[in-house]
Order: structure tokens, then sequence, then C-alpha cells
């Protein structure tokens, strides 16, 4: 049996655009420090091989601090460790892949080539230029000659017209693998079946955005002829997640937050969701007081003005005739919330400038 540890799309060197200059580069620091937890994964479960599949890097543009990281980390990993580029972080002349020397445990591939090691056989391939039309499994057709094997590529499986290498699931059950680590997709993919070979996506190791919330991690997979397991195994410290907060009832909004809130929250960049019906809340106060209990926080309103409010639409007066305009207006557009932020602050101007 065979021990690996399969990661991918770690995007070392994101720009974080979403966050103030300070914390960004606070973020690709942390960023760095998933190089160290996957080496000390690679040392706790005894791997025998490390396959990365892929978008390690963001772009050609790297920072020295971050190639040294990423040069250090993988030569602390006591076992083999295979790297298959992929769209953003393409082998090429310019590349970090050919202008580094790499430790002696590091293998990058280029063009497609056959590894034989003790106990099985490794294939890969690396994208060339950011877009590639075809399926990274040409030329990969492995007899059924009970050994292991095993490949690493970047690519999309089941999307015929991607231009990040399609990778048709007919193409996956003729290729004869094992087991094939993909990388590309940031969400994690479970280990999957197509004809005898099973194939799956870690996902991303850690979130970037809102896009990708949850737990993110790597997989270690165990793998023999015929049969390949894998787990799961969390590596991100910080995490993205969106919370919806129905705000309505006498308890007010703070009192909701926290019920629907996790114990822990100074690993999570968050944006909370408040729903329901009632008086507009304080986003500023509320901000204020939970900010210091998140990595980072964002408060969006998408409350609705509350019924009996609406009764108002009959007074023979402007106020009146306004809400009944915003009536129609959200009851033709019932989920938008710019309708409903309209009569939040209409009205207020309104009774704002109106004489008592």
């Amino acid at each position: 049996m065979l021990k690996i540890i399969h990661g991918a799309d770690f995007h070392l060197d994101s720009p974080f655009s979403g966050l103030t200059p300070e914390r960004a580069a606070q973020r690709r620091g942390e960023q760095r420090k998933l190089l160290n937890r996957l080496a000390d994964l690679a040392r706790e479960k005894r791997a025998d091989l490390v396959l990365l599949a892929g978008d390690l890097l963001d772009s050609e543009r790297v920072f020295r601090e971050t190639a040294q990281a990423l040069s250090s980390a993988l030569a602390s990993i006591p076992c083999p460790v295979f790297i298959a580029p992929g769209n953003h972080d393409f082998y090429g002349p310019r590349s970090v892949w050919t202008a580094l020397d790499w430790p002696e445990n590091v293998h990058i591939f280029d063009d497609l080539e056959r590894v034989d090691l003790p106990g099985c056989t490794l294939w890969g391939r690396a994208f060339s230029d950011p877009h590639q039309a075809a399926c990274p499994l040409e030329g990969i057709h492995v007899p059924d000659d009970g050994k292991l094997h095993l490949a690493v590529l970047h690519g999309n499986v089941g999307a015929a017209e991607s231009n990040y290498g399609p990778i048709p699931p007919e193409e996956i059950a003729a290729s004869g693998l094992d087991y094939l680590a993909l990388g590309h997709v940031h969400q994690a993919s479970g280990l999957q079946r197509e004809g005898k070979t099973f194939w799956a996506y870690p996902g991303c190791p850690e979130g970037r955005g809102f896009d990708e919330t949850g737990e993110k991690g790597v997989l270690y997979v165990e793998a023999e002829p015929g049969h390949v397991t894998a787990r799961f195994v969390p590596l991100a410290k910080v995490r993205y997640e969106i919370f919806s907060v129905d705000i309505t009832g006498p308890e007010g909004a703070l009192s909701n937050i926290l019920e629907v809130l996790p114990g822990r929250t100074r690993d999570l960049i968050c944006r909370l969701i408040l729903t329901g019906e009632g008086e507009a809340p304080d986003l500023a106060t509320l901000e204020l007081m939970l900010s210091p209990e998140f990595y980072g926080l964002t408060i969006i309103d998408r409350t609705r003005l509350p019924q009996d409010l609406w009764a108002r639409r009959e007074e023979d007066a402007l106020t009146g005739l306004f809400l009944q305009a915003m009536w129609e207006k959200c009851q033709a557009a019932p989920d938008d919330p710019v309708c409903q932020l309209a009569a939040r602050y209409g009205l207020a101007a309104l009774e704002g400038g109106e004489a008592p």
C-alpha cells in the first residue's frame, strides 16, 4: 500500500484584492505557512509520495520570499514530491520552475513523462500555456498488469469546451490508471470513480474569497492495485464563511446574530447577511461591536420594512404617495434588496423633512 499526500491550487502570492494592502500582505505571508503544514502532514503520515497537481503559484510573478519558502518546505518533505504545473503557474522558459534550482526530492513535469518508482508507475505533464484545449490524459493508457499506476495532472473533468485541459470522464476510464490526482477545481470532489480508475480534486488548501467558503485542505490517499481510499485533511487556519441571520422578532439583531455564529470566530473572514422584517439595523454599531471577534467581518442589510409600516401608503400625504410607489416596486421585485433600501432611505428623508 502506497501512502500519498495529494494537494493542488495553493495559488501562492494571490493579490487578495478585496483586502487592504496591509491585510493582503499579511494573508500572502500566512499562505506560505501552508507549505510548512503540508510538510508536517507528510512527515506525520510517513507519506511515500507527495503529488501537487498544479497552480501552486497564482502567476508567473513570484515574490522571492515565496519561492524560498516553497523550496525550503519541499526540501523538508522526507519523500519524493512531484509537481504538474497548471494554467496559473504553467511551465515555460520564464517560469519559476525553470529559473530556480529545486531540491533533489522534487520532480517537476514538463511534457508527458512516465516515472517508474518503487511500488508504482507515475505519469504527469504540465501546462505550457495559460490555456490548453487538449485533454491532459492524451497518451496515458496503462496496461492491466497488476501493478499500481498513478497520474498527477491539472485539468477540468466533464467540461468539454474548457480551455483548461478538458477531461472527458470516459477518458479517465480508458486510461487504466488506479488513481488520478487532479488539480484545477477549488472545491474538494471526494473520491470519484470512472471504470476502474479512482480520481479526486482535493480543492484549494485555503480559501481566498467568499466563493471558496468552508474547510479547505488536501487529501491523504492510500492506494494499491485496484483499491484506493482518500481522506480529506483540513490545512487552512483562516477560512471564509457566509451566515444568513433572520433578525425578525423582539430579541434584536445582535441576539439573533450571536445564536447563529459558531463558538470560535477569530479565524473567520465572515459575511453576515441580515434578513427578515424589522427596523433598519444600525450596521456601524454592529460592526464596531463584533469586528474584534473576527479575522474580518462584513455585514450586509437585506432586511425588509415591517408590514405595518406599509399600511401608511394609504395616507393622504407625500409619505403615503412615496410608500405606495415603493410598495408597487417591491411587490414587482420582492427579492431585490435595492428596493427595500430605497424605501428605507426615502422614508427617512421624508420623515426627517416633514414638520411635526
